[in-house]
């Protein structure tokens, strides 16, 4: 058990590691016997709260979807839903390490691993760039991980040894969520009275936000910028389908759903252009607001600059949106330049344990599983090592904490656009029976959208980031006709069937017959209904009032918390305080946060992965063409409209597979 992220202070307790047996559940492999490509999408990847609202009481009762009756009976059981003001805020406190305790460190200090060994006066580097995993990785992992980033923070802040920060930050290729996660943990560092300040090379609005929270900015006198303001676009496919002779066939349920509109239409629809303007506008008014507030300059100041297009960096440091871009850290920090600045790297440091520092947790146990990426039922056979949410793999850690009576109660951290949705829906389930047993908190970080969201409805509060991309609740199903394709290249399919609807999927070679549409559209309402109907459950709304939030609507963090699909709006240390409330465990009193997680990346792992960028290549088209194979599975997703493929499926297309036949042969 290997000491990991502890998002609150050392009074609140610590974090640990637990690797659970990734052994397939009964549950999750469960077969879908519909005939129907149903998906659930949102269409794009980026605080007023009622007083009180009503909240069901879990009773096992919920989990039998066979009976509506016994829904409306669990209804029958409410109870008043603490607002946001009223739960608490999970603010770090930093309370320096004095008498006893100091000593105790310093003589840990002596006698710590040869790794964890850090000259007195040392400046923790980091560098920031590319993408941000929100799991924690292991030595052999690469790239940067979230909880690990978060964890240095805090073991710096109490380490004697650590004078301060220098965090380099270039290109991030993370959500608005993680930044502001990182952000904060920035702030809690300057508690401590020790430095924080940032190199940035390039930046963008995103890089600039994240810098400002930090005491001084640097920046190279030739440095790449562009603060010119934010923008969206929806790009559309049915110029392109139409020109090379394919027809989709698509069926949206949810005036919002615009997912559909990519393949179906060439122009963006008022609806989702009314979506899209609403998102932007709040992250456009959120980052006037902090990068004002951070420099001390007016919104108006801020957003002047941002209008006249400027492009030199002496008119950043002219401005005071950067210090002097001569000034180095040595000279920041007092050292004579023949000498060597003493510093730690962020993948060293990462190695420190917190019990080094004397951060120690209590008693008190508290479990985190973490849900990052797309949504399978199964692990696909082209991964080598795990990445997305695997259902059964999942389901495997939750019945972990809900069998161990030693866990008081359970954080699901989630960071997914979605994907299967009978995967989703099996662990909905598991998740409310996890809750029926010890309090559930879900914690969101850049997205938690359509299945994400689906997953998320099954604790007993959601708490998201004020950017976090939510909700999604809409249905869009469809199908290709690629007979006009067929004919251009010479292509001829016939079928033989016996049954009204069997050629439903299978005939992609002409549109569907009248009937064979009405059913298409039935079935989609069906799922749309369904998918509404346990939100509103969920959330304790009437399903005319889940309606009105619902139809394929993506939501911004603090949107979502003021039309009640959040409870709070917060980082993980806030729902660790609130998880600590709903199980009756004192505020003060110290925890232990225990990392419960399927086995991560291995050594042989990695190099397989990095023995050829050609086997890469490979790997992603079968993936990709495995996707646009079409099949009888449900989706849940937020990055489009997904035709995925069951290996082996009858009705899967020729070419694609003939092609894919092809290349799983290289």
């Amino acid at each position: 058990m290997s000491t990991l992220l502890l998002p609150t202070p050392p009074h609140l307790g610590s974090v640990y590691r637990r690797n659970t047996l990734s052994q397939s559940s009964s549950s999750s492999s469960s077969s879908y016997s519909s005939t129907f490509s149903l998906q659930f999408h949102p269409r794009f990847s980026f605080s007023s709260f009622p007083q009180t609202r009503t909240r069901r009481c879990i009773s096992p009762r919920a989990f039998d979807s066979s009976s509506d009756s016994k829904i409306e009976e669990e209804k029958e059981s409410e109870k008043i839903r603490i607002a946001d003001e009223d739960y608490p805020s999970g603010e770090f406190e930093f309370k320096p390490i004095t008498g006893w305790r100091k000593f105790l460190v310093q003589v840990k200090m002596l006698f710590a691993f040869p790794w964890e060994r850090v000259r007195k006066g040392s400046v923790l580097t980091m560098k920031l760039r590319g993408e941000i995993s929100d799991q924690v990785k292991n030595r052999f992992s690469l790239g940067l991980s979230l909880p690990q980033i978060c964890e240095n923070f805090l073991k710096a802040a109490y380490d004697p040894r650590i004078s301060g920060i220098y965090l380099n930050i270039d290109g991030l290729n993370c959500g608005w969520g993680k930044v502001e996660e990182i952000r904060r943990h920035i702030l809690n560092f300057k508690k401590s009275g020790k430095f924080v300040v940032a190199y940035v090379p390039t930046f963008q609005e995103k890089e600039y936000y994240l810098a400002c929270a930090c005491e001084e900015i640097y920046a190279p006198p030739s440095a790449y910028f562009t603060l010119f303001g934010f923008s969206v676009e929806a790009s559309f496919l049915r110029g392109v389908f139409d020109k090379i002779g394919v027809e989709p066939q698509v069926e949206r349920i949810g005036k919002y759903k615009s997912v559909g509109d990519q393949l179906a239409r060439t122009t963006m629809s008022d609806e989702n252009c009314e979506m899209l303007t609403a998102l932007l506008d709040t992250i456009y008014t959120n980052w006037l607001d902090k990068v004002s507030s951070a420099k001390g300059k007016g919104r108006e100041d801020i957003e002047n600059f941002i209008n006249e297009g400027v492009y030199e960096v002496d008119k950043l440091k002219e401005e005071g949106l950067i210090s002097n871009v001569t000034a180095m850290l040595k000279e920041r920090l007092g050292v004579k330049a023949e000498d060597e600045l003493p510093t730690v790297d962020y993948r060293k440091y990462s190695r420190v344990r917190k019990w080094t520092v004397g951060i120690s947790g209590g008693k008190e146990q508290i479990a985190i599983i973490r849900a990052s990426g797309s949504i399978s039922r199964v692990k696909s056979q082209l991964s080598f090592s795990s990445s997305g949410i695997v259902a059964e793999e999942f389901i495997e850690q939750i019945r972990t904490v809900r069998e161990s009576e030693k866990f008081k109660a359970a954080i699901i951290r989630i960071d997914s656009p979605g994907g299967d949705a009978l995967a989703s829906d099996l662990m909905w389930r598991e998740i409310r029976l996890l809750a029926a047993s010890k309090p559930v908190i879900a914690s969101m970080s850049d997205v938690a959208a359509s299945g994400g969201y689906y997953m998320a409805m099954g604790t007993d509060a959601i708490v998201a980031e004020s950017l976090t991309i939510t909700g999604s609740i809409g249905v869009v199903t469809g199908k290709f006709n690629l007979g006009k394709l067929y004919e251009k290249i010479g292509f001829n399919k016939e079928i033989i069937s016996r049954g009204r609807y069997a050629e439903v999927m299978a005939a992609d070679q002409r549109s569907f017959r009248p009937d064979e549409a009405e059913l298409f559209a039935k079935s989609a309402q069906s799922s749309y209904k369904g998918f509404r109907d346990k939100a509103a459950l969920s959330r304790s709304m009437t399903v005319e009032k889940m309606e009105e939030v619902a139809q394929g609507r993506v939501w911004i963090g603090k949107d979502a918390a003021s039309h009640g699909l959040v409870d709070a709006i917060g980082g993980l240390s806030r729902a660790i305080a609130i998880a600590k409330l709903k199980a009756n465990i004192p505020q003060d009193q110290q925890v232990t946060v225990v990392e419960i997680s399927a086995s991560s990346s291995s050594l042989p792992g990695v190099l397989f992965n990095g023995v050829s960028s050609l086997t890469g290549v490979v790997n992603m088209l079968k993936e990709l063409l495995q996707g646009l194979t079409f099949s009888d599975g449900v989706q849940a997703r937020m990055d489009g409209i997904i035709f995925r493929s069951v290996e082996g499926y009858p009705n899967a297309n020729s070419i694609l597979s003939i092609i894919k036949d092809y290349i799983s042969t290289l």
